[in-house]
């Protein structure tokens, strides 16, 4: 069953449609067996992509929200041990001042207990002087006057 007979180089029999259909069926074949699960993997992968993506960009906020938040705590606590630093220093100011109230009374005691052992020592040696004046003038008396004074 020859259509066309032809001499030329191309020659259509039926052949050519037996060959036609099992492109076809080859191009179904392949369609349903490679192209198709290709594309669907292509989908998949695409589609896995976006997820990551926003996953990504999700935990890219998150990151931006948990530092924000680190900083505030950060900040009060900085606030918070600068509070504590400045009660410290005005007690340590405090006590420092108590201290040296102290100590300006300790040495105020200590040169007034000073003061009055000194007087007493000076008045002792007063004493003593006076009565070794009055023996050395006595003597003097006695040695000029040539003689013995009651």
């Amino acid at each position: 069953m020859q259509i066309i007979s032809n001499i030329a180089l191309i020659t259509i029999n039926e052949t050519l449609f037996i060959q036609l259909i099992t492109f076809l069926v080859f191009l179904f074949i392949i369609n349903r067996i490679m192209i198709q699960p290709l594309r669907d993997v292509t989908h998949e992968r695409e589609a896995h992509i976006q997820k990551i993506q926003l996953d990504s960009t999700a935990a890219g906020q998150k990151v931006d929200q948990l530092l924000k938040q680190i900083k505030k705590q950060e900040d009060r606590v900085l606030d918070t041990a600068n509070d504590i630093r400045e009660k410290i220093e005005a007690s340590g100011k405090h006590e420092a001042d108590e201290i040296v109230r102290n100590a300006h009374h300790e040495v105020e005691m200590l040169s007034q207990a000073n003061h009055r052992e000194l007087t007493a020592l000076v008045t002792e040696a007063k004493k003593s002087v006076q009565k070794e004046a009055e023996a050395i003038a006595h003597d003097m008396m006695e040695k000029l006057l040539d003689r013995r004074l009651s």
